[in-house]
C-alpha cells in the first residue's frame, strides 16, 4: 500500500509529532511505502500577515504540491496528520480530483474551535461549539491572542463549512479517544465518519521498577496542562514526597521559583526521550493534572508500558484512559488539594499501588501496543477503499 502522509508541523514539536512519527515509522515496517508531504510553521517567520492568512484558508501551493505527488504516482490514499495553518484543507480537493480516498487524523480541536483546545482564560470553553461562525473565538482573540490571526482562522472554518468541506472531501476521521470523537459529533460532524484508534507506544520501552520514589510530570509547562495545580498540591503536602519535573514552556519561570521554594521540586527541563523512559519506569507514579479536553494523553500511555501507574484530572480524553483504582487515580481538575490526597493514598498503600504497576502494564500489552494499532489502522484503511 501506498500513504502519503501530510503534516505540517509547529515550532514546538510535541505528543502530535511523535504520534504521527510513530504511525509511519510502523508502517514503513510493516512494509507499506510512506511518502511524506511536511510543512513547518518556521516559514511563517519569512512570510507576510497577509500571505500567512491566504496560506491558511486555501493554499494553491499546497494544492498543486500534493497534485503532482499524485499525479507522479499510484497512492492508495492520503493520510493527513494536521493541515493548520500553511498546507490548508486545499488538500482535500486535490486528492478528490485524482479520486484518492483521504483520512484525517483529529488531534486537536481546531476543527471546532479557532484555538484548537476548548480553553480560554484558564478554564474549558465550548463557546464556538455548534456556531456556523466561530465568533466567541474571534471576540476574544483565541488564536495567537490575536482578533486579527483568530479572524483568519475564524474565516478559514466558516468557508469550509461552507463549502462543506469537512463532510464531502474527508472520507474518514479518526479520532483518538471516543470523548474526542463525541466533541466532534457534537460540533455537527457525521457520526458515521468517525471513527476511534488510539495513538500507541513503539517499540515497547519496557517494564520498569518504580523503585525511585518520586512522583513525575513530563509535559509542556502550561496552563492548561495543570502545573499551577500540580505546585499548589506540592504546597499542600509540605515536603515528604520528592517531584520531578520534565519538560519546558511558558510557565518556566514559575516552575523554577517552585524549586527554590520547594526543595522536593526538582526541574529537569527537556530531556531525551530514553531519559525520560528511564524516568518514567522508576518513578511511583505519574501526575497528569491536565485542565483541558486532552484528544488522547500520550504520556499517561508510555507511562503504563513501563508499568507506572497514572494519577490524572478526571476532564477529557485523559479520564477515559485511566481505570480509576486499577491503573490509577482520578481527582477533580484544578483541585490541588484533591490531587494531594491522591498522592498521599497512593504513597501511603505500597501493595495497592504495586498491584496498579501491574494492571498498567497490562494495559499497554492489550490496548496500547504496535500489534493492535497496526490491525486497527488497516481496518479503517481498508473501509475507506472500499467504499
Amino acid at each position: 500500500m501506498r500513504i502519503l502522509s501530510i503534516h505540517n508541523c509547529y515550532q514546538i514539536r510535541g505528543g502530535e509529532d511523535e504520534s504521527r512519527q510513530a504511525e509511519e515509522r510502523l508502517l514503513r515496517e510493516m512494509g507499506h511505502e510512506v511518502e511524506v508531504y511536511e510543512e513547518h510553521n518556521d516559514r511563517i517567520a519569512s512570510m507576510s500577515s497577509l500571505r500567512v492568512a491566504s496560506r491558511t484558508i486555501w493554499s494553491q501551493e499546497a494544492y498543486q504540491t500534493v497534485k503532482k505527488q499524485l499525479n507522479k504516482q499510484t497512492h492508495d490514499l492520503i493520510h493527513v496528520q494536521n493541515f493548520f495553518p500553511l498546507i490548508s484543507p486545499s488538500i482535500y480537493y486535490a486528492a478528490k480530483a485524482k479520486g484518492v480516498p483521504v483520512v484525517q487524523t483529529l488531534r486537536n480541536y481546531r476543527l471546532l474551535c479557532p484555538n484548537g483546545l476548548f480553553f480560554r482564560d484558564g478554564q474549558v470553553c465550548e463557546d464556538c461549539v455548534g456556531k456556523f461562525v466561530p465568533l466567541p473565538g474571534v471576540v476574544h482573540g483565541c488564536y495567537r491572542e490575536s482578533q486579527a490571526a483568530s479572524a483568519t482562522v475564524a474565516t478559514m472554518l466558516t468557508l469550509h463549512r461552507t463549502l462543506r468541506t469537512w463532510t464531502k472531501m474527508v472520507d474518514i476521521y479518526i479520532a483518538l479517544t471516543e470523548f474526542a470523537r463525541q466533541k466532534f459529533i457534537e460540533g455537527g460532524f457525521p457520526a458515521e465518519k468517525i471513527v476511534v484508534k488510539p495513538n500507541f507506544v513503539h517499540p515497547d520501552p519496557g517494564l520498569g521498577s518504580g523503585s525511585g520514589g518520586y512522583a513525575l510530570f513530563v509535559g509542556r509547562l502550561s496552563v492548561e496542562k495543570g502545573l499551577d495545580t500540580l505546585l499548589a498540591a506540592w504546597e499542600h503536602l509540605g515536603g515528604h514526597i520528592p517531584l520531578k519535573i520534565v519538560g519546558e514552556g511558558p510557565l518556566a519561570a514559575e516552575v523554577e521559583s517552585a524549586t527554590k521554594r520547594l526543595p522536593q521540586v526538582e526541574w529537569l527541563g527537556r530531556r531525551p526521550m530514553k531519559e525520560v523512559y528511564t524516568l518514567m519506569g522508576e518513578a511511583m507514579f505519574l501526575i497528569f493534572p491536565s485542565k483541558w479536553y486532552e484528544t488522547f494523553g500520550r504520556v499517561a500511555v508510555e507511562a503504563f508500558a513501563k508499568g507506572t501507574p497514572v494519577i490524572a484530572a478526571n476532564i477529557g480524553a485523559i479520564a477515559e484512559l485511566i481505570d480509576s483504582g486499577r491503573t490509577g487515580l482520578l481527582f477533580p481538575p484544578g483541585d490541588s488539594e484533591k490531587l494531594a490526597a491522591q498522592v498521599e493514598w497512593a504513597v501511603s498503600h505500597p501493595t495497592e499501588l504495586a498491584q496498579m504497576r501491574q494492571e498498567a502494564r497490562a494495559e499497554y500489552e492489550t490496548k496500547y501496543t504496535a500489534k493492535n494499532n497496526y490491525q486497527r489502522l488497516m481496518e479503517i484503511y481498508t473501509q475507506v477503499r472500499s467504499a
